[in-house]
């Protein structure tokens, strides 16, 4: 099948900018794309979304009052992979041609196709001095919002250049070794041998150095592997991690979909494991991960917090709750994330992780444990949460536990502190015991 031409990639890459924008979801928008189109689009609009703030701040440079939304996507999308971080993807005349090609194309839009075409050629005159002109803008530097870069380095002085340098790269694809039909090491040597580039990162995680489509990969529909970051598969190791846990032993994966970590439980136990979600789509998925793995769980559809739903009366052993949260740590994966949230959601979903602790900890028999994890760096869903935790609940000791993991790259020289590996994405883990009366 031949490979569209590059101004329809730029045509459907600017659609989803401009539908994201509009506040419509990532995944719903790229959804929406052609089949043929949308590899290519996801592609474009993640490079786009990693120079969002040096394309924002340039454009205000080159057209001071802004276009319409698709207009002001289109030049967004240029800028952006004309960025020096994007330099070697086209050539930037090409590129040029091809996105104004994009825009004549558009029927609504086809108008602005001399705007954006003189603004692009502006830049590539100018570009010196227009890059001059952002270089000491934050946003433009970092390219995250500046309440994000105010967050980071407040929350982590010392690191901060590097977690925001790390969160702004593309993230390898990363593979779960299932223990139950091979181990890490054989696996590596079977992707070599079929001519991928593997490492074994340590633990059960193996580190592509290209990424492939699930179903090229050895066994994969047979449930040897799953696709799940290092940093991810540290839940299920640090809740059992010492535990002598049997097939008598109770663990509630709350929040589980889509069932990465409940299969990783499962992987390394044998276990009576429960998953609740609420959300009868993900919930569904649950499922059909746990039939490939070939393991068992019993998944509840139902709110979390509405115990009559779902919840038997029997306490549990072990909880793991890894709670609704602004998604900060996980930026790598999902670069749109970062211009899509607002600063007041930090507090609204650390209001959402607090109450679903305060529902949970009951759950958890005495000498139990539970772990509270987030896929944040933000402090305020990490280790303000664990403090408020233990000052409210004297009958919990913290065990333990990598407090955050901040992210990182294989790329990165500097030293972070906590790493697990030398390729993750964000999380925080806090590891409680029930201490018995």
């Amino acid at each position: 099948m031949a490979t569209p031409p590059l101004w329809q990639q730029l045509q459907a890459t600017i659609d989803v900018l401009a539908q994201v924008e509009q506040g419509q979801s990532a995944a719903t928008s790229l959804n929406s794309v052609n089949a043929q189109l949308r590899p290519a689009a996801q592609a474009l609009t993640f490079a786009v979304w990693r120079q969002m703030g040096y394309a924002r701040h340039v454009a205000v440079r080159l057209a001071a009052k802004p276009p319409k939304i698709w207009v002001q996507a289109a030049l967004w999308c240029g800028l952006a992979l004309l960025a020096p971080a994007n330099a070697s993807l086209y050539d930037e005349f090409t590129l040029v041609d091809q996105l104004v090609e994009a825009v004549k194309r558009c029927r609504k839009e086809s108008r602005q196709a001399a705007f954006v075409n003189a603004c692009l050629r502006r830049f590539l005159r100018e570009r010196q001095a227009l890059e001059a002109s952002v270089r000491d803008v934050p946003e433009a530097r970092w390219n995250f919002p500046a309440w994000w870069i105010r967050r980071v380095q407040s929350d982590h002085p010392e690191q901060w250049e590097q977690v925001l340098q790390a969160s702004n790269q593309a993230a390898p694809m990363t593979l779960r070794v299932n223990r139950r039909q091979t181990n890490p090491e054989l696996y590596v040597e079977r992707l070599v041998g079929q001519g991928f580039a593997a490492k074994w990162q340590g633990g059960q995680a193996v580190v592509l150095e290209q990424p492939v489509p699930v179903g090229r990969l050895p066994d994969f529909v047979s449930g040897h592997v799953s696709v799940q970051d290092a940093g991810a598969q540290q839940a299920a190791e640090l809740l059992l991690k010492g535990y002598a846990s049997t097939a008598a032993t109770r663990i509630l994966d709350a929040c589980a979909a889509p069932g990465g970590k409940t299969g990783h439980l499962l992987e390394l136990s044998d276990a009576q494991v429960h998953a609740v979600e609420v959300d009868p789509v993900r919930a569904e998925r649950i499922g059909e991960n746990l039939q490939r793995l070939g393991l068992q769980a019993q998944v509840h559809c139902a709110s979390l917090t509405d115990l009559a739903a779902w919840w038997d009366g029997q306490p549990f052993d072990l909880v793991l709750l890894d709670a609704p949260c602004t998604a900060s740590g996980i930026v790598r994966r999902h670069p749109d994330v970062r211009w899509q949230r607002r600063e007041s959601d930090i507090e609204a979903l650390a209001q959402t992780q607090r109450l679903m602790l305060e529902c949970m900890w009951p759950l958890v028999r005495p000498g139990g444990r539970l772990l509270f994890c987030t896929c944040s760096i933000f402090a305020s869903e990490g280790r303000a949460q664990q403090a408020a935790f233990l000052a409210h609940n004297k009958d919990a000791q913290l065990l333990p536990s990598p407090g955050h993991l901040l992210p990182t790259n294989a790329l990165q020289t500097a030293a972070v502190a906590h790493n697990v590996g030398n390729d993750h994405d964000g999380f925080f883990y806090a590891l409680f015991e029930k201490v018995a009366a």
